[in-house]
Protein backbone atom coordinates (compact mmCIF):
# COMPACT_ATOMS: atom_id res chain seq x y z
CA UNK A 1 0.00 0.00 0.00
CA UNK A 2 1.29 3.32 -0.87
CA UNK A 3 1.75 5.63 1.64
CA UNK A 4 0.03 9.61 1.78
CA UNK A 5 2.98 11.63 3.99
CA UNK A 6 1.18 13.58 6.53
CA UNK A 7 1.67 17.17 6.60
CA UNK A 8 4.21 17.24 9.61
CA UNK A 9 6.15 14.61 7.77
CA UNK A 10 6.19 16.77 4.45
CA UNK A 11 7.58 20.05 6.63
CA UNK A 12 11.24 19.11 6.74
CA UNK A 13 11.38 18.55 3.28
CA UNK A 14 10.27 21.76 0.69
CA UNK A 15 7.37 23.70 -0.97
CA UNK A 16 9.25 24.23 -4.06
CA UNK A 17 12.40 24.13 -5.39
CA UNK A 18 13.94 24.35 -8.69
CA UNK A 19 17.15 22.72 -9.51
CA UNK A 20 19.67 21.97 -12.49
CA UNK A 21 20.47 18.51 -12.86
CA UNK A 22 24.09 18.22 -13.77
CA UNK A 23 24.36 14.74 -14.24
CA UNK A 24 22.32 14.07 -16.81
CA UNK A 25 23.02 14.61 -20.62
CA UNK A 26 20.11 15.69 -22.22
CA UNK A 27 20.84 14.18 -25.69
CA UNK A 28 20.50 10.69 -24.35
CA UNK A 29 16.91 10.86 -23.64
CA UNK A 30 15.56 12.46 -26.91
CA UNK A 31 15.71 9.91 -29.50
CA UNK A 32 12.91 8.07 -26.93
CA UNK A 33 10.56 11.05 -27.45
CA UNK A 34 9.83 9.86 -31.30
CA UNK A 35 6.91 7.54 -32.21
CA UNK A 36 5.05 7.64 -28.61
CA UNK A 37 1.71 6.48 -28.72
CA UNK A 38 -0.59 9.23 -28.60
CA UNK A 39 -2.60 9.86 -25.14
CA UNK A 40 -6.23 8.42 -25.93
CA UNK A 41 -8.07 10.05 -23.02
CA UNK A 42 -7.52 14.02 -24.59
CA UNK A 43 -8.77 15.09 -27.31
CA UNK A 44 -6.90 16.81 -30.75
CA UNK A 45 -4.08 14.25 -30.50
CA UNK A 46 -1.17 16.89 -29.26
CA UNK A 47 -0.30 14.63 -26.17
CA UNK A 48 2.19 11.29 -26.68
CA UNK A 49 2.64 9.85 -23.15
CA UNK A 50 4.29 6.64 -21.90
CA UNK A 51 3.63 5.68 -18.20
CA UNK A 52 5.83 3.41 -15.55
CA UNK A 53 6.33 3.18 -11.61
CA UNK A 54 9.55 2.52 -10.04
CA UNK A 55 10.69 1.85 -6.19
CA UNK A 56 14.46 2.74 -5.24
CA UNK A 57 16.98 0.55 -3.28
CA UNK A 58 19.75 1.71 -2.29
CA UNK A 59 21.64 3.23 -6.04
CA UNK A 60 19.15 1.27 -7.97
CA UNK A 61 15.51 1.12 -9.73
CA UNK A 62 13.26 -1.94 -9.30
CA UNK A 63 10.60 -1.77 -11.94
CA UNK A 64 7.47 -2.66 -10.39
CA UNK A 65 4.35 -4.18 -12.43
CA UNK A 66 2.09 -2.39 -15.06
CA UNK A 67 -0.35 -0.49 -13.37
CA UNK A 68 -3.87 1.65 -14.14
CA UNK A 69 -3.52 5.40 -13.50
CA UNK A 70 -6.12 6.53 -11.29
CA UNK A 71 -7.01 10.34 -10.27
CA UNK A 72 -10.57 12.09 -8.97
CA UNK A 73 -12.47 14.50 -10.42
CA UNK A 74 -11.41 16.25 -6.98
CA UNK A 75 -8.27 16.88 -8.75
CA UNK A 76 -8.65 16.29 -12.59
CA UNK A 77 -12.30 17.41 -13.93
CA UNK A 78 -11.18 15.93 -17.55
CA UNK A 79 -10.31 12.66 -17.08
CA UNK A 80 -11.07 11.86 -13.27
CA UNK A 81 -12.58 9.07 -11.94
CA UNK A 82 -11.25 7.17 -15.12
CA UNK A 83 -8.89 4.57 -14.92
CA UNK A 84 -6.36 5.28 -17.70
CA UNK A 85 -3.74 3.21 -19.46
CA UNK A 86 -0.02 3.88 -20.93
CA UNK A 87 2.25 2.31 -22.73
CA UNK A 88 5.09 1.24 -20.55
CA UNK A 89 8.41 3.17 -20.59
CA UNK A 90 10.72 2.00 -23.27
CA UNK A 91 13.47 -1.26 -21.47
CA UNK A 92 16.57 0.72 -23.07
CA UNK A 93 15.55 4.04 -22.02
CA UNK A 94 14.93 2.83 -18.18
CA UNK A 95 18.55 1.05 -18.58
CA UNK A 96 20.19 4.44 -19.48
CA UNK A 97 22.05 5.97 -16.29
CA UNK A 98 20.85 9.31 -16.92
CA UNK A 99 17.83 8.08 -16.62
CA UNK A 100 18.15 6.26 -13.35
CA UNK A 101 20.16 9.81 -12.27
CA UNK A 102 17.19 11.71 -12.69
CA UNK A 103 14.88 9.21 -10.62
CA UNK A 104 16.92 9.50 -7.85
CA UNK A 105 17.52 13.39 -8.22
CA UNK A 106 13.62 13.10 -7.43
CA UNK A 107 13.72 10.40 -4.98
CA UNK A 108 16.76 12.07 -3.18
CA UNK A 109 15.59 15.98 -3.15
CA UNK A 110 12.05 14.37 -1.82
CA UNK A 111 13.71 12.39 0.73
CA UNK A 112 11.20 9.43 0.29
CA UNK A 113 10.64 6.44 2.06
CA UNK A 114 12.47 3.56 0.76
CA UNK A 115 9.21 1.54 -0.19
CA UNK A 116 7.70 4.93 -1.94
CA UNK A 117 6.28 4.41 -5.39
CA UNK A 118 7.36 6.78 -7.97
CA UNK A 119 5.76 7.44 -11.04
CA UNK A 120 7.47 8.61 -14.37
CA UNK A 121 5.50 9.92 -16.91
CA UNK A 122 7.57 10.97 -20.30
CA UNK A 123 5.19 13.49 -22.16
CA UNK A 124 5.52 15.44 -25.60
CA UNK A 125 3.09 18.01 -26.22
CA UNK A 126 2.95 19.05 -29.53
CA UNK A 127 1.66 21.75 -31.55
CA UNK A 128 1.51 23.34 -34.67
CA UNK A 129 0.02 26.31 -36.31
CA UNK A 130 -3.27 24.88 -36.82
CA UNK A 131 -3.91 23.04 -33.13
CA UNK A 132 -1.68 24.70 -30.29
CA UNK A 133 -0.11 22.19 -26.91
CA UNK A 134 -1.79 22.41 -24.11
CA UNK A 135 -0.12 21.19 -21.34
CA UNK A 136 -2.43 21.35 -18.72
CA UNK A 137 -6.16 20.47 -20.23
CA UNK A 138 -7.75 20.77 -16.59
CA UNK A 139 -6.45 24.15 -15.88
CA UNK A 140 -4.75 25.50 -12.67
CA UNK A 141 -4.92 21.92 -10.56
CA UNK A 142 -3.43 19.74 -8.16
CA UNK A 143 -2.29 15.99 -8.95
CA UNK A 144 -3.59 14.27 -5.73
CA UNK A 145 -0.04 13.09 -4.72
CA UNK A 146 2.52 14.24 -2.11
CA UNK A 147 5.48 15.34 -4.33
CA UNK A 148 5.94 16.07 -8.40
CA UNK A 149 8.89 16.56 -9.96
CA UNK A 150 8.60 18.29 -13.85
CA UNK A 151 11.78 18.04 -15.19
CA UNK A 152 12.38 19.60 -18.89
CA UNK A 153 13.53 17.76 -21.72
CA UNK A 154 13.81 19.87 -24.61
CA UNK A 155 11.90 22.46 -26.27
CA UNK A 156 11.77 22.58 -30.12
CA UNK A 157 10.36 25.19 -31.96
CA UNK A 158 7.86 26.51 -29.39
CA UNK A 159 6.90 29.46 -27.45
CA UNK A 160 4.64 29.75 -24.18
CA UNK A 161 4.51 26.58 -21.85
CA UNK A 162 5.37 28.58 -18.75
CA UNK A 163 5.23 26.73 -15.37
CA UNK A 164 3.26 28.41 -12.75
CA UNK A 165 2.66 28.03 -9.38
CA UNK A 166 -0.12 28.77 -7.11
CA UNK A 167 -1.65 28.68 -3.33
CA UNK A 168 -4.74 28.04 -2.79
CA UNK A 169 -5.52 31.53 -1.46
CA UNK A 170 -3.94 33.76 -4.12
CA UNK A 171 -4.90 34.18 -7.51
CA UNK A 172 -1.59 35.59 -8.38
CA UNK A 173 1.60 32.78 -9.43
CA UNK A 174 4.10 32.74 -6.49
CA UNK A 175 6.40 31.20 -9.19
CA UNK A 176 6.28 31.58 -13.39
CA UNK A 177 8.86 30.32 -15.42
CA UNK A 178 9.76 28.57 -18.81
CA UNK A 179 11.46 25.91 -17.66
CA UNK A 180 14.86 25.15 -19.82
CA UNK A 181 15.71 21.81 -21.06
CA UNK A 182 17.75 20.28 -18.19
CA UNK A 183 15.71 22.18 -15.12
CA UNK A 184 13.72 20.27 -12.74
CA UNK A 185 11.06 21.82 -10.40
CA UNK A 186 10.03 20.04 -7.38
CA UNK A 187 6.56 20.81 -5.95
CA UNK A 188 4.60 19.58 -2.53
CA UNK A 189 1.36 18.40 -4.57
CA UNK A 190 -0.45 19.44 -0.92
CA UNK A 191 0.44 23.44 -0.79
CA UNK A 192 0.34 24.40 -4.37
CA UNK A 193 -1.46 24.53 -7.60
CA UNK A 194 0.26 23.99 -10.71
CA UNK A 195 -0.22 25.19 -14.53
CA UNK A 196 1.77 25.03 -17.99
CA UNK A 197 0.76 27.86 -20.68
CA UNK A 198 -0.45 26.20 -23.71
CA UNK A 199 2.37 26.39 -26.66
CA UNK A 200 2.25 27.37 -30.05
CA UNK A 201 5.44 27.09 -32.51
CA UNK A 202 7.55 29.71 -33.41
CA UNK A 203 7.89 28.88 -36.99
CA UNK A 204 5.76 27.32 -39.82
CA UNK A 205 6.71 23.80 -38.36
CA UNK A 206 5.56 21.64 -35.86
CA UNK A 207 6.76 22.27 -32.41
CA UNK A 208 7.29 20.06 -29.24
CA UNK A 209 8.05 20.28 -25.81
CA UNK A 210 9.25 17.17 -23.78
CA UNK A 211 8.83 16.51 -20.48
CA UNK A 212 9.45 14.14 -17.35
CA UNK A 213 6.90 14.60 -14.66
CA UNK A 214 7.41 12.21 -11.53
CA UNK A 215 5.35 12.09 -8.74
CA UNK A 216 5.18 9.88 -6.01
CA UNK A 217 3.11 8.62 -4.71
CA UNK A 218 2.40 6.92 -8.19
CA UNK A 219 -1.32 7.51 -8.46
CA UNK A 220 -0.74 3.81 -10.03
CA UNK A 221 -2.77 0.70 -8.85
CA UNK A 222 -3.08 -2.98 -10.09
Amino acid sequence: MQKMWTATELEYAFLFTLKKVNSISLEGFKAFFNNMPLDPYIKNNYRSRRLSRFTVSGNKLIKLPHGVFFQSKEYNRLAGDIKREFAELDDALIELDIFKNLVLAFSDSCKLHPEAEIGVHQIRISCSPENFGNPAPEGIHQDGTDFIGIFSVDRENIQGGETHLYTPKKEKPVFSKILNPGELLLVNDHEFFHYANPIKPQTEAQGNWDVFVLTSPSLLSE
